[in-house]
């Protein structure tokens, strides 16, 4: 039986690409965008795909976003949960996650914007699912610094006086605003930032 040509046998196929790779250029484009402001047209040129190609792998946009959102807490967190394990006790601990959000905050990093806060400020407008995944980022990250801010008290590197729960509001409404800011200005000097909010602890 005669085979079809080459170029309209490869035109069927698929195309074959690297997801972590296309799910990173991806992962740019809703940062600095947006969700909603994020059109296929942007994402199929960051991640080198055309449209259709982008519907057979992922469906929609929708389908995308909830793989690039999982691909970024994973990463993050991991990389933070590292940084974390190397410091000696709970208060050197909140001034890595310090360090660790001013680093994300700062330069074309923090022009990038974070994908959490970013998402959380659409979260009116995105539907219950996308809301929930949001909700449950920042709920992580509050739980994560009751967890430091605990440890710190039962080592005696944080003043055992102070409420964990207010405390641990406070300290998350720092680091995502240092994401905000970071999205529109340079931030203060990275030392002086960390030494003030150091003072909560003691």
């Amino acid at each position: 039986m005669p085979q079809a040509p080459s170029s309209l046998r490869e035109r069927g196929r698929p195309r074959q690409f690297d997801l972590d790779s296309a799910l990173d250029r991806a992962m740019l484009v809703f940062r600095e965008k947006g969700y909603h402001s994020a059109s296929i047209n942007d994402l199929g040129t960051a991640m080198e795909l055309t449209a259709g190609s982008i519907y057979k792998a992922f469906s929609d946009k929708r389908g995308l976003f909830l793989q690039v959102f999982a691909r970024y807490t994973s990463l993050r967190n991991t990389h933070l949960r590292q940084r974390l394990e190397q410091q000696p006790n709970g208060r050197a601990r909140i001034a890595e996650l310090l360090h660790f959000y001013l680093e994300s905050a700062t330069d074309i990093e923090g022009r990038r914007g974070c994908l959490v806060v970013g998402s959380a400020i659409e979260l009116q407008v995105l539907d219950s699912e996308l809301a929930e995944l949001v909700r449950e980022a920042l709920q992580r990250n509050l739980n994560g610094i009751i967890t430091l801010l605990e440890g710190g008290q039962q080592d005696g590197s944080i003043n055992r006086q102070h409420d964990v729960q207010a405390l641990s509001g406070i300290l998350l409404c720092i680091v995502l605003g240092m994401r905000v800011a970071g999205k529109m200005q340079d931030l203060p000097s990275q030392d002086d930032l960390i030494a003030t909010a150091l003072k909560l602890l003691d």
